[in-house]
């Protein structure tokens, strides 16, 4: 600190030039921030069953293979489950292909398993009764002005209709209302009646997409989860049963490995990055050969000197950094919030803030080396001469 001054008068030498590096680190560890959110969303799932009191029943071999119905009642008599639902994916479209809506085939049952949605048992009954009857988040509802009683269609591109048809009508009997602390999306969700579209696909009848276990002692995860998987044991429909967490976090894998692309993406940015910042030193140092010269005339010594030039570029990157990190920060909760549940970012934790200051500080002292090396090894006779 005794010769922040000093850096912090070389850093904004060239005002102009400062400010568009700044902007442009800026832009880097703001992509870093939501990047790096994103990662943790796709790849944060946990494997690990204590404590949980929901699992997921899914095939071994993928989650996209089908599991039998009958299935159904002989998890339900393990000792330690208390209920059991199931679902399907649908993937159905409104009107036109933007307009995507998260739509699952669920038994009523699976309304049970699930805490986040909160029913009354009017909406329960209804749902019972209606063959095409559909439940809907309250965003869903707001999002297209959908009201109770309205038909609706929805186009699935995965399962046509046994008529060869891809439209499917619907009739929303209720619009459910989601718990306090319940994750962004859960209320853009549309769930139709599985029976219905186990009658009517085309494709497979009979067959569940996964299992949800709701425990009885969430302490007792683990060995239900054993007696689980015994049951299709050596079986063509061999199971996997995972926390709630750990399976979202596979189904949104299956389009890609979203943490290696996210790492090269980064990557790119940041490798750009060392370019520019290690330029904006080099021609920093280089203007200032004869002002270093005269810091080693006053008594300044070579490793001051160096010290000086590394403080200067492990500044430069830590101010523009931190801004970034910080914007990522607050945008995170409204980007996740504003696309109505189809983003869905974790809010920028302690640990992402320390990676990036640790990346903050190693790119700073890799752009700074060069520049700093070569400010140690100055001579001050042939810098004050011009050589």
């Amino acid at each position: 600190m005794k010769y922040f001054h000093l850096i912090w008068s070389a850093l904004f030498r060239r005002k102009a030039r400062t400010i568009f590096t700044l902007i442009s680190i800026v832009a880097a560890f703001l992509l870093f921030g939501l990047l790096n959110s994103v990662r943790v969303a796709f790849t944060s799932g946990s494997n690990s069953l204590a404590g949980n009191e929901r699992l997921v029943v899914a095939s071994r071999f993928s989650i996209m293979t089908g599991l039998p119905e009958s299935l159904k009642s002989r998890i339900a008599a393990i000792p330690g489950v208390q209920r059991v639902g199931h679902e399907n994916w649908f993937g159905g479209v409104y009107q036109e292909p933007k307009n995507f809506v998260f739509s699952f085939a669920v038994d009523e049952d699976y309304l049970g398993t699930n805490p986040d949605i909160l029913l009354t048992p009017q909406q329960r009954e209804a749902f019972a009764q209606t063959q095409d009857g559909a439940l809907i988040g309250e965003a869903l509802a707001a999002r297209y002005h959908w009201k109770v009683g309205q038909k609706i269609p929805l186009q699935s591109q995965i399962f046509p209709r046994k008529n060869g048809d891809k439209t499917w009508p619907f009739t929303i009997v209720g619009i459910y209302q989601t718990a306090k602390d319940a994750p962004n999306g859960i209320d853009q969700m549309f769930f139709l009646h599985w029976k219905y579209f186990d009658e009517a696909n085309l494709y497979s009848q009979h067959e569940v997409g996964w299992y949800v276990v709701k425990l009885a002692d969430a302490k007792k995860a683990d060995k239900v989860a054993h007696a689980i998987d015994a049951l299709s044991a050596n079986s063509d429909h061999e199971t996997k049963t995972q926390t709630a967490n750990a399976f979202n976090a596979s189904f949104a894998k299956q389009v890609g490995n979203i943490g290696l692309i996210v790492e090269a993406i980064m990557a790119a940015v940041f490798f750009t990055l060392i370019l520019l910042t290690g330029n904006t030193m080099a021609q920093a140092v280089r203007e200032r050969i004869p002002e270093l010269a005269v810091l080693k005339t006053i008594g300044f010594s070579n490793r001051s000197v160096l010290a000086l030039v590394l403080a200067e570029s492990i500044l430069l990157l830590l101010l523009g950094g931190v801004i970034g990190v910080a914007i990522a920060s607050a945008l995170a909760p409204g980007l996740a919030k504003g696309s109505g549940g189809m983003i869905q970012l974790p809010p920028i934790g302690a640990s992402s803030w320390i990676e990036g200051i640790v990346l903050m500080v190693v790119i700073g002292i890799l752009v700074g080396a060069l520049p700093a090396l070569r400010g140690m090894r100055l001579k001050i006779v042939d810098a004050l001469a011009g050589r």
